[in-house]
């Protein structure tokens, strides 16, 4: 059974002359990055990941029709993080988490292993979800051709189906449209795409799509190849389960959800049914007062919206707060509806869904040199050294 222990202090360290608490933070995705540099100033932080850059599953639109732009913002080597230099950073996967006995065996990319102690453990190893998200161990050198492999063999498509009628599948089909060169088809299995965002945005993006030139295919459910996880584009016809013909494209991107959670490391009885790391509204696993989740990987809320409900900061003040003894805990929460950009950065500008269903866009004018540049480069990330991308 879960233990329920606490964690010692920072006045009273747990390894001979250690003088700061220990936080392992599994994934160095954009919240691992958010959660372990705001850590290391007090604590001895070790962060692990399977790549040596920040790599962001963030707005695939973009970077399948925009590649350059989108690097700029979404493909940041660690090494430019001025925050991560208090960071020990290893390159590798996770193949046991010891929640009893506080440490984790690492497998490094070198295919050594090693075991990490820890005060406090951080889950933020986040989801696969077709060629876009994974967590193969892999050099910036073989992301950036697998980048522009997809790219280039979607730019040399006359048809373009997407499946899924989701955030990623509706960034990616309006994207591509709005580049030309292809007729692109959306096929989602509801009447409107965007499920679990507010009823007025979708009506909205329904709108956006069919003026972008994007052709719809609403109430089509397809059937997903035998073993296919959407890790490549395919070519072959697409059979649908509502019956409907088949159809065939040049080329297809699946987006049909179905996220695979990098939680195969722990034990069966923290996950949900589908493995997704069950916590509480604290963002802590039930059971181990030490052991936080957030990001995709956490089954925070029916969306699973830690990511972008600013959990970081709950997990950040949790931390802090379970070193100190305190019982004063911050609570998640997460609103009833999605949120957020959905088509990405555009020539006019960057429009943004709320909860409710209202929108407002950001002139591109502020929203580069601003949001991206000072919001995200600066206050998020607290300022990135130049330098090229490899």
């Amino acid at each position: 059974m879960p233990k329920s222990h606490g964690v010692k202090g920072l006045n009273n360290p747990v390894r001979g002359s250690q003088k700061k608490p220990r936080v392992v933070i599994a994934g160095v995705g954009d919240v691992g990055v958010l959660v372990a540099t705001r850590l290391s100033r007090r604590c001895e932080v070790v962060a692990i990941s399977t790549r040596p850059a920040l790599v962001s599953g963030q707005e695939l639109g973009t970077r399948l029709t925009d590649p350059t732009s989108w690097r700029r913002t979404y493909l940041v080597p660690y090494r430019r993080f001025r925050r991560l230099d208090r960071v020990r950073q290893l390159q590798g996967r996770i193949i046991r988490a010891d929640l009893e006995g506080d440490s984790v065996e690492v497998e490094l990319s070198d295919g050594t292993t090693v075991i990490e102690p820890y005060d406090i453990f951080v889950i933020a190893t986040g989801a696969s979800n077709g060629f876009w998200r994974h967590d193969r161990i892999e050099d910036i050198a073989t992301t950036e051709a697998g980048l522009a492999s997809v790219s280039e063999e979607l730019k040399a498509a006359k048809t373009i189906a997407v499946v899924g009628g989701g955030t990623t599948g509706v960034s990616v089909a309006d994207n591509l449209a709005r580049r030309g060169g292809a007729e692109v088809h959306l096929f989602h299995s509801g009447e409107e795409p965007l499920p679990g965002y507010h009823p007025k945005a979708r009506s909205w993006i329904t709108r956006v799509l069919s003026a972008d030139g994007v052709v719809l295919h609403p109430d089509h459910r397809a059937i997903t190849p035998a073993g296919f996880t959407g890790d490549r584009l395919t070519h072959e016809p697409i059979e649908w389960a509502t019956d409907q013909a088949p159809f065939t494209a040049d080329a297809t991107l699946w987006a049909v959800g179905g996220m695979r959670p990098h939680s195969n490391f722990l034990p069966a009885e923290v996950l949900d049914d589908s493995g997704f790391v069950t916590v509480d509204e604290y963002l802590r696993l039930p059971g181990y007062r030490n052991v936080f989740a957030v990001g995709d990987v956490a089954a925070s809320d029916p969306h699973r919206s830690s990511a972008r409900n600013w959990g970081f900061r709950v997990v950040v003040a949790n931390v802090r707060a379970e070193l100190k003894g305190s019982s004063k805990l911050k609570r998640f929460h997460a609103p009833e509806y999605r949120w957020g950009s959905i088509l990405g950065l555009q020539p006019e500008g960057l429009t943004v869904v709320q909860p409710d269903g209202r929108r407002f866009r950001i002139p591109r004018w502020i929203a580069e040199p601003l949001l991206m540049r000072v919001f995200v480069t600066q206050y998020l990330y607290g300022g990135l050294r130049k330098g090229s991308r490899s």
